[in-house]
């Protein structure tokens, strides 16, 4: 009786530590770092195949995902965006002093859009998170067959009151969806 209890509780501890041992090696986790920022959730290699999460890698790259559930297909598409900001007096301008209050207009030039685009929308982003929306504009009428255009936001006025990295942020909101991406980010330092 005795060895039977022992026998089974042998076979029983082989199987648990089988089962952990062969769980461990069937789904390992990977730290994704992406431009020295490590991202949130972390990904899976199984079977010798890498999974990464998917809205969270194409967010961090500033691209678009387009999720088809019915054909459980996810399109990423990553336009080049490049902005310009200027100043009253139409010069270019990267670094500004804190206080800075001046009249300034975004220049961004887009190109490789490989999908149709609803929406561009251009917002600011103060060193403490607080973000305000510069302009918003709906562009469909104007991107009928375009893969390449470019956005001059009308100008406004906008006060740097802190030190530090304000982030100016460019945003498409693709055809058929609610969902703004941001495409491109620019780091504007405001200095003391």
């Amino acid at each position: 009786m005795k060895f039977r209890k022992v026998a089974i509780w042998l076979v029983l501890l082989s199987l648990c530590g089988g089962t952990i041992i062969f769980a461990s090696d069937a789904a390992q986790r990977v730290r994704v770092i992406l431009n020295g920022s490590s991202l949130d959730e972390s990904g899976v290699i199984i079977d010798g195949k890498t999974y990464l999460p998917l809205r969270e890698l194409v967010s961090s790259m500033h691209a678009i995902v387009d999720w088809d559930n019915a054909n459980k297909r996810a399109t990423i598409y990553k336009p080049n965006v490049h902005m310009f900001l200027y100043n009253k007096g139409n010069s270019p301008f990267g670094v500004v002093e804190k206080g800075f209050q001046g009249k300034i207009k975004v220049f961004s030039q887009i190109d490789n859009l490989q999908t149709k685009i609803d929406s561009v929308k251009i917002a600011m982003v103060d060193p403490y998170g607080k973000e305000k929306t510069i302009q918003s504009k709906n562009v469909a009428s104007e991107m009928k067959d375009k893969d390449i255009f470019w956005f001059v936001s009308e100008e406004f006025d906008y006060k740097f009151e802190f030190a530090g990295q304000y982030t100016l942020r460019f945003y498409l909101k693709m055809e058929g969806s609610d969902e703004w991406s941001v495409v491109s980010e620019k780091q504007i330092p405001s200095r003391t």
